[in-house]
């Protein structure tokens, strides 16, 4: 079964209790030693009903997921300025930079812990699909056609937070160009063989 997110058009009440949620679980995963939390918790701080909570994200792994994702959305948006390297070495040195702050590693070994629940409980391709998003528009404005979101997660994203779990973080000026140059190194063997062909 679908997860519900809370998202509803911009403004009013929806869009309030969402940002008072979701502030409230940022601040108790920065409080908390091992990433978890609890959604009476969360309820208690942001003052949204117990009941409400649990009626739009039902459990605390996918409130957990939906806030983060919600804020790296914002807060770490990928260019698509039809320049497919800049675009993604400005991201990908910026989302580098993010892993190597205590904080940001937190929250991602939290939203780690709230994907390994019990399947079913949780739709990841909800959650993950405003991201996935950008990162189509990106490569869909350099005309990158052979490439499509799920390389970026498998070449850049993957390498990037599998280091920052077991608390090795990438070097953002060493190892951004690696990644984005390997990304790169992909689409042009791919075009390649397809004039080939």
């Amino acid at each position: 079964m679908a997860q519900a997110t809370g998202t509803a058009r911009p403004g009013g009440r929806t869009a309030r209790t969402r940002a008072a949620v979701h502030e409230a679980t940022r601040q108790l995963l920065a409080e908390s030693a091992d990433g978890s939390i609890e959604i009476a918790a969360v309820a208690a701080r942001s003052g949204v009903h117990l009941a409400t909570i649990y009626r739009r994200w039902r459990t605390v792994e996918g409130l957990i997921i939906d806030t983060i994702m919600a804020e790296l959305t914002a807060q770490s948006p990928v260019p698509a300025t039809g320049d497919l390297r800049a675009d993604l070495l400005t991201w990908t040195t910026n989302m580098l930079t993010d892993l190597t702050r205590p904080r940001q590693r937190a929250f991602f070994r939290a939203m780690a812990r709230a994907s390994s629940a019990e399947q079913g409980l949780i739709d990841m391709a909800e959650f993950t699909a405003p991201r996935m998003h950008q990162f189509q528009a990106t490569l869909d404005a350099s005309g990158a056609t052979v490439l499509d979101s799920r390389d970026i997660v498998e070449l850049i994203l993957s390498p990037a937070y599998i280091r920052a779990l077991v608390s090795m973080p990438l070097d953002p000026a060493a190892d951004a160009p690696r990644l984005v140059d390997n990304l790169i190194a992909v689409r042009d063997h791919r075009t390649a063989a397809a004039r080939n062909r």
